[in-house]
Order: structure tokens, then sequence, then C-alpha cells
């Protein structure tokens, strides 16, 4: 009987789990299916209201616009700032369509493909390949891409609810199932990576999120130090394989998107973890710089701050 009950709690916690998932997935199929026109709207009073109530996302842009470019005069800021928080809602709604949509409808919205023959040659050079997709523009079309020409693997963080993660697993897995692998990023993942890439194969990295501690290097980032991922430098040192930096760039007003892809900075692979960082940070400022409104804003990038530097430049908004 206590046998039968140890096997119990997990297996209906793994139903409920599972249910709620779906459940969220149906209703991400429900915003997906809108008319184009009606989701651009849905993104402006999503937009409007995080602006008029003060939301987390609309304080973290307007701080991190602040710290990266502290020379803008107020009224441009408060121009960067709306467009920010129109193009972080609009990626949003976006994105519950692309997930929910058959890929090959969602791959028409590529309109333009830039440095494809980049990825070709990496490809068939057959020493792996990392791509680097840092969060710009709309980075889960770009892995649509990836896989409609390659198997990949994508190293990913875990949600911190077991449903956010199985509705993460749902919507990526999708039609690409067999072609797409999602490694948690932790020690047996980081592994697999590897073996991946010493097999010849692509691995698919975002590289602009904090990492843990003891996971990462101060580096560079619009003129501040920021905790960088050594993970990348790290695999691209010990693999040989080759690093590509990659983008799914918003073009014009009807949901369609410029690919891009581009060759990573010299050091990336540099196996002095300082370099190697400075290099990939580069390479993600180059490209948040091309339309400060696509790059995730809202994300508190700049938390983590080198000992001795005093608190990180959000603690009054959390305190708030």
């Amino acid at each position: 009987m206590r046998g039968g009950d140890r096997r119990g709690p997990p297996a209906t916690l793994a139903g409920v789990t599972g249910l709620l998932a779906r459940l969220l997935y149906v209703f991400a199929a429900a915003i997906g299916r809108l008319p184009w026109p009606l989701l651009r709207g849905l993104a402006a009073l999503l937009a409007w209201l995080w602006r008029r109530t003060g939301a987390r996302e609309s304080v973290v842009a307007l701080r991190n616009l602040e710290l990266a470019y502290p020379d803008l005069a107020p009224a441009q800021r408060a121009q960067w700032h709306r467009a920010v928080l129109h193009s972080t809602a609009l990626q949003t709604l976006e994105t519950l369509r692309l997930w929910t949509r058959p890929h090959h409808r969602n791959l028409q919205s590529i309109r333009e493909v830039h440095g494809e023959a980049l990825f070709d040659a990496a490809l068939a050079g057959g020493r792996g390949l990392i791509v680097a997709a840092p969060h710009f523009g709309n980075w889960e079309l770009l892995n649509q891409w990836l896989a409609s020409r390659t198997p990949l693997a994508i190293l990913y963080k875990p949600p911190e609810s077991a449903v956010g993660e199985a509705f993460l697993r749902l919507v990526r897995a999708n039609a690409d199932a067999d072609r797409v692998t999602q490694v948690r990023a932790e020690g047996a993942g980081v592994r697999q990576l590897y073996k991946r890439l010493q097999a010849g194969g692509v691995v698919g990295i975002l590289p602009d999120q904090q990492p843990k501690g003891g996971d990462g290097e101060f580096a560079p980032f619009f003129g501040r130090p920021v905790l960088t991922m050594t993970l990348l430098g790290r695999l691209a040192a010990r693999s040989g394989a080759t690093v590509l930096f990659a983008w799914c760039e918003r073009i014009g007003d009807r949901g369609e998107h410029a690919l891009w892809i581009a060759p990573a900075d010299p050091g990336i692979d540099d196996p002095d973890p300082a370099r190697a960082t400075a290099a990939l940070n580069a390479g993600v400022e180059r490209i948040a710089r091309r339309d400060p409104a696509q790059y995730q804003w809202t994300y508190k990038r700049f938390k983590a701050q080198p000992p001795g530097s005093g608190p990180h430049p959000y603690i009054d908004l959390e305190r708030g």
C-alpha cells in the first residue's frame, strides 16, 4: 500500500500539469487565430496598459533605456519606451500564433534571408555549429527556420512553473518533435550539447540571459559590466565548432520578417573567458542597436554587478 501511495501523487500531479499545459495551448491557439490587424490592436492596448498601470515590463524597460542609452533626450527616451513596449507586446502575441500554427505556414512570413551561405557552409564543414540567437525580433520563428534546415538542440532555461515548462515543451515540439531536442541548462544538458557538436551537429543558444553565479564572467554591454555566460565560448573552444549569430527581424506592419545570419566576432572561442564574453556581448549589442524596439529590454539584464560596485540598478524598482 505504501509503495502505491508513493507512486500515486507524482502521477496525479503530472496528469494535472499536462492538462493545464494543454488548456494553455488551447488559449494560445485561440489568440493565434485572430486576424493580424486585431493582434496589432491588442498589442497596442496591452502596451498602453503596461504604461498606464506601471507594470513591471514598463518600469524595467524604461530603466534599461536609461542605463543603455544615458545620453538620450527625455522626449526621445519616452518615444523609444513606447516603441519597446509595443514591440514586446506584439512579439508576445505573435509568438502564440507561431507556436500554434503549422510551421510551414509560419515560415512564409520570412520574406528575406541574409547570410544563408554562411549557414550552409558551416553545416557542410562538419565541425559543428553553434547558433547564437539573442532576444531580438522573434527567436521562436528563427528556431522553426533552423529546424526546417537541420536537426538541432536548443538550450533553454526551464520556467519555475512545472506547467510553464510542460507548455513550453508542447509548443516548441509541435511539428518539429523529431528535429528539435530541447536541452535544459544544467550539467547533463551541457554534456549533451558538447557531444552533439563533436558529432558535427547544430546547437542553438540564447546568449544574453544572465547565468547562475559561477557560470559567468563580467563583460561590457552597452558600456556597463553584465554577468555573461561563459558556456558558449567554452563549447566553441573545446569543440572547434563554428559560431554564427542569427536573428529574425520584424519588417513592415503585416507580421513579416527578415532572417539574418552573421559571423561571430573574433575571440568568441578564445580560451580566456574575459575575451570570449567580451566578443559575445559585442555581437549581441550590435544586433540590439539595429532596432532598440525589437530587443528584449523588459529583462533585467544589468541586475548582477561586480563585487563592490553597490546594489544592482533595479533595487529601487523591486522595493517599490
